[in-house]
């Protein structure tokens, strides 16, 4: 089971991903691409050209995860880094993103963070 915790780091691609990839394909992509480690225990992000299918990969200690959704009507916002491989984003940036929401368009409140 893929938990989304506060305490993982999570990394959007932002080049398209052909959604044929499995897990040797994607983390051969996290590992030669992204240059990051895909056992490294953190998520990684990848959505197709058309913006309607995204696929999150994450090693869990003994083998990969893998959730992947199509969306039937809509497309997911794209990655707004530029120039950039991958963009690490926040646990509420990934579930606003699987809502449909745009983090871009949202306004952060102040609020009391240790550390």
């Amino acid at each position: 089971m893929l938990g989304l915790s506060a305490n993982l780091r999570y990394f959007l691609c932002c080049q398209s991903t052909d959604m044929r990839n499995g897990f040797d394909g994607l983390a051969g992509i996290v590992r030669n691409y992204l240059r990051k480690d895909p056992v490294s225990g953190d998520v990684f992000i990848f959505l197709n050209k058309t913006r309607t299918h995204i696929k999150l990969l994450y090693w869990d200690g003994d083998g990969f995860a893998l959730f992947y959704k199509r969306l039937e009507r809509g497309r997911y916002d794209r990655c707004t880094a530029v120039n950039e491989l991958s963009k690490e984003i926040k646990r509420e940036e990934l579930l606003m993103l699987l809502e449909g929401l745009s983090y871009d368009d949202m306004r952060r409140k102040k609020r009391f963070k240790f550390g």
